[in-house]
């Protein structure tokens, strides 16, 4: 029995057999929530295999109560597998050969019935995972629209997927990753729009992943998939919006469910899919506009204010005469650049503490950080009035990001910024916007270009600046490199 499940063994005719391996290489008897129920019917021995917790006691009980009713109903000399299989009262059951799909499957909170004599186990799909009803997510809030997203449960999650695009030609395909978690994953997306190379370049590295598990689940196959290293920006979209999420299938997006997280990830993104908001869509076309300028200023004002405020500080001559009053009016014994590093990871210290602290206790935080340390700081001598004011406005701007993950890595590379400008002052704010540049042009997302506007074009930039309308919106972005170009009927 040693090198069961090393290879794909056959599941044997004597039940005995199944049980010895089940306790051997399973853990049957020494896990408590793994158990066997016995049964005997028409003379033979019948074993359904479970875990507890993951499966739905009341339907196995309506399974067990059929099966037991074969000995009132049927004559010994009747085929027993075929009848069992019969009388198994749910749409999901499966024939399965061999120890390993067994073993994962139950593990997986199906059940699994096998019959004496058979070699065959039945699969029977009664799993209930804990875990909680779709609610709307924290962090992508909306004045109007849906309030449900997506939860722990892959299956609940492509539900909601396949609620909102009834198409024929939506695909769901799911593997296992990791030899020792065998978690879910899926890919979703539409057969007739989706790029294929696209999809065939997604499913290949998914499938190569070879790893004990993937306990961290979305994070863990983002980083197989795309082997980031040390580049800070978000290279791929989550969304725990089930809306969100269908949109982005709907323009040829191929979308990636892990099971055990409530987001998914959206492939191939750039760098303005993460400044985007739902909330820009449940408003008309003007007020959508509105708030996606009062978004980008608010993105641009997190990365370049306060470089921009410490040239000016460090080079006043360079500011024009009528807005000469900027720069601090006092002297301070601590460097400019120092106070603004300190403040800064101030902020980023009181995120960290509110993501740590008990709501009740975050809001009383907030206003001890804003109106005892800031305002004693300042008498103190420690920080100048302007150094909170910019920090704070930059800090502002770094919540107005839609993506959290894009919020740090423009925090980052603001703090850089900084240090070329304390260095090398005007020459530096050059050097370091250049090499931001730089990286953000040569970035690429599963051959997909992340800074969108090179090469230029006018139209999709006018879509990255305008909210068109839907109607409006006939084109599907080429950035996905869709099959199908039209979002609607046309005569070409």
């Amino acid at each position: 029995m040693e090198d069961i499940g090393k290879q794909k063994w056959p599941i044997p005719e004597s039940v005995q057999e199944i049980e010895n391996y089940m306790k051997q290489r399973v853990g049957l008897g020494k896990s408590f929530d793994l158990g066997v129920r016995k049964l005997k019917i028409l003379r033979k021995d019948v074993h359904i295999y479970y875990v507890n917790g993951l499966c739905d006691t009341r339907f196995v009980i309506e399974i067990i109560e059929e099966l037991v009713g074969i000995n009132d109903h049927e004559k010994l000399s009747a085929d027993l597998f075929k009848i069992v299989e019969n009388r198994l009262v749910n749409q999901s059951v499966q024939l399965i050969k061999t120890f390993d799909d067994m073993t994962v499957q139950v593990l997986s909170g199906l059940i699994a019935v096998v019959v004496e004599g058979a070699g065959t186990a039945l699969i029977v799909d009664v799993r209930s995972y804990p875990g909680r009803n779709p609610q709307e997510p924290d962090t992508e809030k909306v004045v109007r629209g849906s309030r449900d997203g997506f939860v722990e449960n892959i299956i609940l999650n492509t539900a909601l997927t396949r609620r909102r695009i009834r198409d024929e030609r939506l695909r769901f395909e799911i593997m296992k990753v990791g030899v020792r978690s065998k978690t879910d994953v899926a890919l979703g997306y539409l057969e007739d729009v989706a790029d294929p190379d696209l999809i065939e370049i997604i499913r290949k590295e998914i499938k190569n992943i070879k790893n004990d598990g993937i306990p961290m689940a979305d994070k863990t196959i983002e980083e197989f998939l795309l082997k980031q290293g040390f580049n800070p920006y978000p290279l791929v979209r989550y969304t725990e919006r089930a809306d969100v999420a269908a949109a982005h299938i709907l323009e040829g997006h191929v979308i990636i469910y892990v099971d055990t997280s409530p987001s998914v990830i959206i492939t191939p993104t750039t760098y303005f899919h993460h400044v985007q908001h739902a909330e820009e869509y449940r408003q008309s076309p003007a007020v959508g506009t509105f708030v996606r300028w009062t978004r980008f200023l608010g993105v641009l004002s997190s990365l370049f204010l306060l470089p921009l405020w410490l040239l000016f500080v460090l080079e006043p001559s360079m500011l024009p005469e009528k807005i000469a009053f900027i720069g601090p009016n006092e002297q301070t014994n601590i460097p400019i650049i120092i106070q603004l590093f300190l403040a800064d990871m101030g902020i980023e210290f009181l995120r960290m503490a509110a993501i740590h602290t008990p709501t009740p206790l975050s809001t009383a935080m907030g206003l001890i950080a804003a109106v005892l340390i800031g305002q004693i700081a300042i008498d103190v001598g420690l920080f100048v009035p302007e150094v909170i004011l910019y920090v704070a406005v930059a800090g502002i701007g770094t919540f107005t990001t839609p993506s959290y993950e894009l919020s740090v890595a423009n925090k980052i590379t603001r703090l850089t910024l900084m240090i070329f400008v304390s260095l090398f002052h005007a020459p530096g704010f050059i050097i370091g916007c250049t090499l931001f540049f730089m990286l953000m042009v040569n970035t690429r997302v599963l051959n997909t270009p992340y800074f969108r506007l090179l090469p230029f074009e006018p139209k999709a930039f006018l879509q990255i600046l305008i909210r068109r309308t839907v109607p409006g919106s006939k084109i599907r972005p080429s950035i996905v490199h869709p099959r199908n170009r039209y979002r609607q009927p046309h005569n070409p």
